[in-house]
């Protein structure tokens, strides 16, 4: 056993070294950060501009009638639609918010079922 050992370690210490390929080390040492990068696109990055691009799309779809749901959790339905702010109903409560805390229609209604007050 001892005898294979040291005939193995004698045919690695005859083999001559190879030279390093420099565009290798470079594509080597390159690779796994393109890697990172790649998955972070396809996992992370993508699919939060894609939800993003449905939001506005919600946004800009918002009428009066339609039943949503804010960021801080408020129900509501749209009463009128300005520029930057919605006004919702809930409950008995009137309240103007931003366009942008809207982050959900669960309910696209008619301007007729609007109680107005």
């Amino acid at each position: 056993m001892i005898m294979n050992i040291n005939a193995f370690s004698v045919l690695l210490a005859q083999q001559t070294p190879t030279a390093d390929n420099p565009i290798g080390q470079i594509i080597k040492g390159m690779g796994f950060p393109i890697l990172v990068v790649v998955v972070f696109w396809f996992l992370i990055i993508q699919p939060q501009r894609k939800k993003a691009k449905e939001i506005e799309n919600v946004l800009k779809t918002l009428k009066a009638g339609d039943k949503v749901i804010t960021s801080s959790g408020i129900i509501g339905v749209v009463v009128s639609v300005k520029d930057k702010s919605v006004t919702l109903r809930s409950a008995d409560t009137k309240v103007e918010i931003l366009k942008s805390a809207v982050v959900e229609v669960t309910d696209r209604g008619e301007a007729s079922e609007v109680v107005q007050s």
